[in-house]
């Protein structure tokens, strides 16, 4: 394993009626935000229960900080805070409480650390957490993982269902973590402008398949929008395209060689940088037949 990586899937599968996450292989470096992305049903979510050992899968190896769950489960989980996207606390009880319940199972737990999030995030500590709202929630569930001294923070779908302010909060909170190389940040989402601001690498899935793991600014020099006349296309160039979209002004399409593409049309087309969402549609979309 090169040490580097805090995760490590190989060959990874697991199926469910109706769905499959089929021999995917990717990795985690340790010190960066990578972001998972994939339409609903891509698999994230299946994903992320695998690393966490909620699930197990049918076949292929997960491991993480080198070690695998069969033998050192307990020293995994110490070293990874989760935050979840949805409440999984007490609600009757206070944040306060807990606190008390949860530290003691974590070994380097650090009031300190609890107490600077608390202050910082304004958290009520006496107040049940039922009254909390979705933002504060999310806030308290981040401390509580920052609590421990965590050197893996895994959050699923963080921003669904904050305020844009908050997202942003949030994600300003998680690049000022980042500068402590130690740590590393593992998150799903379907808000992929959120990873404009901080991924450092983005993972994607596809109805189950890995489709790729690339750095960021990779995906910009890799990746191209392609615009131009009906009457460039034929078999041979489409070939060329991810998906394509074609109307009577003519066609725009998804192309993952954009040295190729120029090399192809030269300046009879348009090239343009596509977004994180673009690739996820028209990977979606696909080839419409060429007729």
């Amino acid at each position: 394993m090169d040490n580097k990586n805090i995760i490590e899937l190989i060959n990874v599968s697991k199926r469910f009626e109706g769905f499959e996450l089929k021999n995917l292989s990717t990795s985690v470096k340790k010190g960066f935000v990578t972001g998972i992305i994939g339409a609903n049903g891509a698999g994230k979510s299946t994903t992320i229960k695998l690393i966490m050992n909620l699930l197990q899968p049918d076949r292929g190896t997960i491991s993480l900080f080198g070690l695998d769950y069969k033998k050192h489960e307990k020293e995994i989980k110490q070293r990874i805070g989760f935050v979840f996207d949805s409440n999984i606390f007490y609600e009757n009880i206070t944040l306060a409480e807990m606190k008390n319940m949860i530290k003691p199972a974590y070994k380097n737990w650090d009031d300190s650390i609890f107490n600077k999030y608390v202050d910082m995030f304004e958290l009520p500590l006496t107040k049940k957490i039922q009254t909390f709202s979705k933002g504060m929630m999310m806030k308290a569930s981040l401390t509580i993982a920052l609590s421990h001294h965590a050197e893996l923070i895994i959050m699923d779908e963080p921003t669904s269902g904050l305020d844009p302010i908050f997202r942003r909060e949030l994600l300003d909170i998680l690049h000022d973590l980042m500068q402590d190389s130690e740590k590393t940040i593992f998150f799903s989402t379907h808000i992929t402008t959120d990873l404009d601001r901080i991924a450092d690498y983005i993972i994607f899935l596809h109805k189950g398949q890995h489709v790729f793991t690339k750095e960021f600014y990779k995906i910009e020099e890799e990746y191209a929008i392609v615009k131009g006349e009906t009457s460039l296309l034929d078999r041979d160039t489409e070939q060329a395209f991810i998906g394509i979209r074609k109307s009577n002004h003519g066609f725009e399409a998804l192309s993952a060689n954009k040295q190729h593409t120029e090399k192809i049309f030269g300046d009879t087309v348009i090239l343009e940088k596509p977004t994180l969402e673009d690739i996820m549609l028209y990977t979606k979309k696909g080839k419409k037949k060429y007729v």
